[in-house]
């Protein structure tokens, strides 16, 4: 977490305007004055041929300035040249080629006169030259023969362009030639060897010229590079050989430059250009380059190294970096130097640039031109663009050297002066002119302009003038007291007031006065300061795993009357807030961060104003970089040396790297693990086997993840063996009765030793010790066939290549296959344990009847029928298994009081056996399963209603219910209480003794074994008690009396108009009747009308709730139909009886609505009427 300081540019901007506070008054441009040269061409100009030409040239003045222009020193007549023309207003000059010509006719050096009444100005001569792209001359290029390891210069030699063109190297299919310290391009495009190996030898070496203007590439003839060895390059263990010299045969040699030649050089170079200083060295083992400057260091901040230190570039020189530089070429052979002399020169550079001079009549004055160089520059004065020794004789003006003086000047002294300065190396042209002026001051900028700033901050108040002589600028402040100048005021030549440090009470408005002789003007500035804005609870650093959510605080006070912007920057650049980010006004938060995530976030608070800045540093933990450049050395026959260098860690420490291998024989494309080790190596020796074609990749692991692999190896293969091992996992198993499938698990690359890996199968019958049968594979599997059923065989898999056989294999026991078993368990006997389970007991069949491996006795057992009449059950057949040989077991999670069937089998790998002879047993009677859907209802204080269902499996004969209940009021329990009910009970009621004490209620059913699992319930808790007393009777209230005085009104009224249309006997429509719609089948609906008399005495359809708000419960003996679950005696699906304790009932469709209707007061109305 840190605040920052204001940005550096805010520093250098404030500098730039103190310094422009002295500079030279401009004329305004509604006065007279000479012309002033405003825009140019550069000096050297050069032009594409295929576009217009265009020098530019402008200038201003009063009044407007004409111009024109000489060629080579000579006047530059463009009405006679109808391709030349000049821009309106303007000196420009636009050649026109679209009706022919060459742009090469008009190369030259051109220079523009700007001239009004009041003299004249000059541009620069400019050197107008046109872009060349020539041809590469034809040549035929013999092949270069070079033995390898020695040195080789392929030259470029491309043509003279202008500007001179970008050379490069590439092959015929457009890739560039790669370079390195040992093949690099030089400064002048040559491509250097410093050492040529067999690699470097191809047919397509072509040096490539690049032309800026034309955007054109003009190729060279390809090179053809042959190169002699005594060394074929068919090895693939040489070409990895850590010192590929020696391993090649190659003579090592001590270093020896290429470029330049010999020990000792010199280089000129202009002063503010860049030196690059180059050594190239040739030498076995490739040399090394070390650059030094004698007497001193390379200057740091401007220095730098190109082209694999084979460069030396240092930026912007100065005379100070002058002296003897030396490169160094070090190999272990040896080593060499080259000394380079460095001599800086300079063209001409301003000391004192000559500026516009405005006087007074009468007023003296100066035109200072100061310039150096190396050598040193001379100076002439020019006046209106002719020599000063050629102008009329001014006795007001004298020239000393660099300077023109003037005393006493007059009107007619107005002119416009050039200096030129020059020596060897260029020239400098400036104008400056004299004007003579009488004007009283005036002010430039609008009047009463409000400033606002930011307290405790410099600030500085502009008031622009002019006037001749030029005026004297006074400040006030508030229209009273003294000239502001001095202590925290400073009043510049322009006449801006600097204010060192606003305060509180340098608020007002503050006066301007400029004077001179002729007059004076004034301007007023009102000033208003405002709060600085300030982040007080600033971002902190922070460290997140990635995937997790940052939150990154950023509060901020600020000037209320200023509107406040708050923004983000990531890394110094404007963030992007996407849909993983939220920013709201006083924070910024991150979800699922990522390592893009990673960096500095600046919280930037701004007004108008001003800003205030504060920065965090945002770790992101995440996943490490792939490891790079991997190198295989210490190449040997059954190992190897695998280096590579780490990746970032992005912030969490290595813990292992992951070795993996890749084989193009067996699993080409398929990547394995080969070996790890810990996060702080970056090499290793890996055991290889024989006769793999290896590559490698690493995987870097932290606690965040896995890397992605790095980029694979180069290949190595290693030389080939008989196999070491054999495959493993054979087996023997028989798919048929009659057969025997002989099965292993190949081996892989790294086993197989040797091209053709195959196997040699034997086998024989255990028992008779028969001759061994072979044959040789070369999948994973082999089936022997016409075998007797399940008989034991022994079986060998040996491994076999080309280089030799495998170690003798072990012998491995197999069966061939089985058949079904022709036998079946003898002597079953059952024995009942209790309600749910039985044991039993059988003989074992003999072994040759089993027909295989015995896996196990099985029974297939069901359930016929209940006991209890009327029950239907499920006769599915269920199974239990008895593994291996034995002669015993149990069967459990039997239905009680049920007869039962019962068969045994044996069971081999082929399937079930005959079927034993059938057993029949019953379950003796058990204790019914817990009562259903237990209920307690609480319709009032004093009572409490409970209901139930039935148990759903009975097990037995039910006998009844016990109830078992108890009061209790916090940890208070009361005596418990014990109820009995009959079979086919299904309800109680409860009644309270206390109002207050809660009820836990323990139900369960009964059979003559004994009661079954209890279900227990809890009454709801009581009504709070001052709320209970509260409440009050309805029939009671005042508003429910009125409410039926108000119904037997209107049901009196009713009655009377029924009784009235009933003696008329009158007719009504039937959609005036609403309440009552008609049925389909009602034959009085065809003339729309019916008799009311008819519909006396048929109830209203559809129930009515009462005016308690509840609705009479149907009454039914079968609990069965409230949930819906059917009034009939069914049976569930396993058997058990569900309505056999209850009187089936059936219920019509009306019954619900007439048992409703009878508390409804409108059916009360229609049974009156």
């Amino acid at each position: 977490m840190a605040r920052q300081p204001p940005p550096p540019w805010v520093h250098a901007a404030f500098l730039l305007c103190l310094l422009s506070l002295g500079g030279a008054i401009e004329i305004p441009m509604d006065l007279t004055q000479p012309p002033t040269i405003t825009k140019q061409s550069v000096k050297d100009h050069i032009v594409d041929p295929r576009d217009n030409i265009l020098i530019e040239c402008e200038a201003k003045g009063n009044p407007a300035p004409s111009f024109h222009w000489t060629r080579n020193s000579r006047f530059f007549n463009i009405a006679k040249d109808p391709r030349v023309s000049m821009r309106r207003r303007s000196g420009t000059l636009v050649i026109d080629f679209r009706s022919g010509g060459r742009p090469e006719e008009y190369e030259g050096e051109y220079q523009c006169f700007a001239r009004n009444k009041f003299g004249t100005a000059l541009s620069n001569r400019i050197r107008l030259q046109v872009s060349k792209s020539p041809l590469w001359p034809k040549e035929n290029l013999d092949p270069v023969v070079v033995q390898e390891g020695a040195p080789l210069t392929l030259q470029c030699n491309p043509p003279p362009g202008l500007p001179s063109p970008v050379i490069f190297w590439m092959s015929s299919s457009m890739e560039p030639i790669t370079q390195d310290k040992r093949v690099s391009q030089g400064h002048n495009g040559d491509l250097y060897f410093s050492n040529v190996m067999l690699q470097d030898m191809q047919t397509d070496y072509s040096c490539n010229a690049r032309f800026h203007f034309t955007h054109t590439i003009q190729q060279k003839n390809p090179f053809t590079l042959k190169v002699l060895t005594n060394h074929p390059y068919n090895d693939s263990s040489l070409r990895n050989h850590p010192d590929m010299y020696s391993a090649r045969g190659v003579a090592e040699r001590t270093p020896s430059f290429m470029y330049p030649q010999g020990t000792a050089s010199s280089q000129m170079v202009l002063r503010g250009m860049d030196l690059l200083l180059e050594c190239i060295a040739s030498g076995v083992p490739t040399p090394d380059i070390a650059w030094y400057k004698k007497g001193g260091d390379l200057p740091s901040d401007k220095a730098k190294f190109e082209n694999f230190n084979k460069a030396l570039r240092i930026t912007n020189v100065s005379e100070e970096d002058s002296g003897e530089y030396f490169c160094l070429a070090s190999n272990k052979m040896g080593s060499i130097r080259h000394t380079i002399s460095v001599r800086v020169k300079a063209a001409p550079y301003w000391l004192d640039e000559p500026k516009n001079l405005i006087l007074a009549p009468g007023e003296d004055g100066r035109l200072v031109c100061r310039a150096n160089g190396n050598p040193k520059p001379t100076v002439q004065w020019m006046v209106n663009g002719e020599p000063l020794q050629s102008a009329p004789p001014n006795p007001n003006r004298e020239v000393a050297g660099d300077t023109i003086i003037f005393r006493d000047t007059q009107i007619s002294s107005r002119a416009v002066y050039q200096c030129n300065t020059s020596n060897e190396h260029g020239y400098l042209l400036a104008n400056a002119f004299v004007s003579v002026l009488d004007v009283p001051p005036r002010m430039l900028s609008p009047r009463n302009q409000l400033i606002r700033v930011i307290l405790y901050n410099r600030t500085r108040l502009d008031c622009p003038f002019f006037g001749s002589p030029i005026p004297t600028l006074r400040w006030f402040k508030n229209g009273q007291g003294s000239n502001l100048d001095g202590g925290n005021y400073h009043v510049y030549e322009n006449g801006s007031l600097e204010i060192k440090m606003i305060r509180k009470e340098d608020q007002g408005i503050y006066t301007c006065v400029a004077t001179n002789i002729l007059g004076k003007a004034e301007n007023q500035v009102r000033l208003e300061v405002k709060d600085p804005t300030r982040i007080y609870r600033m971002p902190e650093d922070q460290v997140a795993k990635r995937g997790t959510t940052v939150q990154l605080e950023c509060r901020v006070k600020h000037d209320p009357s200023l509107k406040l912007t708050v923004s983000w920057l990531k890394d110094d650049e404007p963030l992007y807030i996407g849909n993983r980010m939220k920013k709201e006004d006083d924070s910024l938060t991150i979800f699922g961060v990522a390592e893009r995530d990673q960096g500095s976030y600046t919280c930037v608070a701004s007004t108008e104003l001003d800003q205030d800045l504060a920065k965090a540093y945002l770790t992101v933990l995440g996943r490490p970089d792939r490891p790079r450049d991997l190198e295989l050395t210490d190449l040997a026959e059954r190992s190897v040396r695998l280096t590579w260098i780490p990746g970032d860690d992005n912030n969490s420490p290595i813990t292992d790297y992951v070795v993996q291998f890749e084989e193009d024989q067996f699993q080409p494309g398929v990547w394995h693990d080969h070996s790890k080790y810990p996060g702080s190596v970056n090499s290793a020796v890996l055991r290889l086997s024989p006769y793999v074609n290896y590559q490698f990749r690493v995987i870097a692991v932290n606690e965040v993840g896995s890397s992605h692999p790095s980029l694979p190896s180069e290949r190595y293969r290693t030389s080939g063996a008989p196999p070491e091992s054999n495959p493993g996992d054979v087996k023997g198993e028989g798919t048929r009765k009659n057969n025997m499938e002989i099965t292993w698990t190949p081996m892989n690359a790294t086993s197989a030793f040797g091209p053709n890996l195959r196997y040699i199968v034997k086998w024989r019958r255990r028992e008779t010790r028969e001759a061994w049968n072979n044959v040789t594979v070369w999948g994973s599997r082999y089936v022997v066939g016409q075998t007797p059923v399940y008989v034991p065989y022994e079986i060998r898999v040996q491994a076999e290549n080309d280089f030799g056989k495998g170690p003798e294999p072990e012998s491995v026991i197999g069966y061939s296959g089985e058949d079904y078993p022709r036998a079946a368990p003898t002597e079953v006997k059952v024995r009942v344990m209790n309600s749910t389970a039985i044991s039993l007991q059988w003989n074992r069949v003999y072994p040759d009847t089993v027909q295989g491996q015995l896996r196990e006795y099985r029974a297939y057992y069901w359930r016929e029928s209940s006991l209890l009449k009327n029950l239907w059950v499920s006769q599915k057949r269920q199974q239990a298994s008895f593994p291996g040989d034995r002669l015993r077991g149990v069967v459990s999670r039997l239905f009680p009081y049920s007869n039962y069937k019962l068969e045994m089998v044996v069971v081999n790998g082929r399937g079930d056996g005959p079927r034993s002879e059938t057993k029949e047993f019953t379950t003796p009677e058990g204790v019914p399963s817990a009562p259903r859907r237990f209920r307690v209802r609480q319709p009032n204080l004093e009572t409490i209603n409970l209901e139930w269902d039935h148990p759903e499996h009975p097990n037995g004969i039910m006998t009844g219910y016990t109830l078992k209940y108890v009061a209790f009021n916090g940890t208070k329990v009361g005596k418990q209480i014990v109820e009995n009910f009959s079979p086919n009970q299904t309800k109680f009621t409860v009644q309270r003794t206390d109002p207050v004490s809660r009820y836990r209620f323990t139900l369960s059913a009964r059979t003559q074994v004994g009661s079954g699992e209890a279900v227990t319930e809890e009454s709801p808790a009581p009504p709070n008690e001052a709320y209970t007393n509260n409440q009050a009777d309805i029939a009671t209230q005042g508003w429910f009396i009125g409410l039926m005085c108000a119904i037997a009104l209107l049901v009196l009224i009713l009655l009377i108009v029924c009784f009235i249309k009933r003696s008329r006997g009158g007719k009504y429509p039937v959609r005036e009747k609403k309440d009552v719609p008609l049925g389909p089948e009602d034959p009085k609906e065809e003339d729309g009308s019916f008799d009311y008399s008819d519909e006396d005495n048929k109830p209203l359809q559809g129930s009515q709730t009462s005016l308690d708000g509840t609705i009479k419960q149907q009454e039914s003996d079968d609990s069965l139909v409230d949930y819906g679950e059917g009034g009939e005696g069914q049976f569930n699906e396993d058997g058990s009886f569900i309505g056999q304790y209850t009187v089936k009932k059936d219920k019509e469709e009306t019954e619900g609505n007439e048992s409703s209707e009878a508390t409804s007061p409108v059916n009360a109305i229609y049974s009156l009427a």
